[in-house]
């Protein structure tokens, strides 16, 4: 009988060697130019996420918005005062109390009203006028730090944001309207057909007003410390614009430098409050109005308007990153 046996390896040898593992053949991806690289986006239909379109695109799309920013508008109007007990009774009461502290302080303690006819429907009119813009600016500097879940959440022209609040604070001076005007009756100043121009100084302020305020958004959502820095910068404003005081008056005589009076004259917020005031009192006559005022507003319209757009538009792609 013939037995075999298996040969055994040494306790202390090493183990077999493992198969080498696949090593697939390298990949090289193919390097391309940037103007082959946009050739393929372009072939595949791809774009660049957020991009900023062109100017005409950019409009186009504004208008396809109207119903959302006019909606967005109602919106912000109908929720502003919704915690008040008084509700929208307060977007006619707040310039009336300024009207009246400003009476009191200016027109009686500083005498202002000497020399002014009819000084409670001037004033009231400046102050409703004058709020217009103010707070449409004031808004403007929230307008993207103060909707960022909006912005980071949904793509659209990022512009109907401050276009809407704008017309918000258009929404609530037309409300304010009817207060003005039962206050203009009541010290003698009836309907005239001069009332009809507040409809096309209103309409150029209210274009400069969106305008401004699509500036200070970008500025705003850019540096914050912006907002902080308006309520200062709106306060020297309005006291330089006549709103508490008559311009006419002020700049009359020789003592002011003639830098000085041109550029009062030439104030924007100055400009749009004597022409409504033109346009409602009867003791504010033509001859109270800078030169070529309503060529000077409809400049001030289209040159913010415009200008403010499209600063505006610069910068879309960049609104709610960082």
């Amino acid at each position: 009988m013939v037995s075999q046996t298996t040969a055994q390896a040494p306790a202390d040898a090493p183990p077999p060697a493992a198969p080498p593992a696949y090593e697939p053949p390298e990949y090289e991806p193919p390097v391309y130019g940037s103007g082959e690289l946009a050739a393929l986006a372009a072939r595949h239909g791809l774009t660049v996420s957020g991009a900023r379109p062109s100017l005409p695109a950019y409009v186009r799309q504004l208008w396809g918005r109207r119903h959302f920013i006019t909606a967005f508008a109602t919106a912000k109007l109908t929720a502003q005062y919704s915690q008040a007990k008084l509700g929208q009774i307060w977007q006619i009461m707040t310039p009336l109390l300024n009207a009246t502290v400003y009476y009191f302080i200016f027109g009686i303690l500083m005498k202002t009203k000497h020399g002014v006819p009819d000084y409670v429907p001037f004033l009231v009119t400046g102050v409703f006028i004058w709020t217009f813009t103010s707070s449409s600016i004031t808004a403007g500097t929230r307008a993207i730090s103060g909707n960022l879940g909006l912005v980071r959440a949904l793509h659209f022209p990022r512009a109907s944001l401050p276009i809407a609040l704008a017309l918000q604070q258009l929404q609530q001076l037309l409300f304010s309207l009817g207060a003005l005007t039962l206050i203009l009756l009541a010290f003698g100043q009836y309907p005239r057909p001069s009332w009809l121009l507040a409809v096309p100084a209103l309409a150029l302020q209210a274009v400069f007003n969106t305008g401004v305020s699509m500036v200070v958004a970008r500025l705003a959502a850019r540096t914050p410390d912006i907002a902080q820095l308006t309520p200062f910068i709106l306060r020297t404003w309005m006291y330089a614009s006549g709103v508490m005081w008559s311009m006419d008056t002020m700049l009359r005589g020789n003592s002011v430098p003639h830098l000085v009076k041109l550029a009062l004259e030439l104030n924007p917020a100055a400009v749009f409050i004597d022409l409504m005031r033109f346009a409602l009192i009867d003791s504010f006559g033509a001859g109270q109005l800078p030169p070529h005022v309503w060529a000077v507003a409809a400049g001030w319209a289209l040159i913010c308007g415009v200008g403010g757009f499209i600063y505006f538009w610069k910068a879309e792609e960049s609104y709610g990153r960082g």
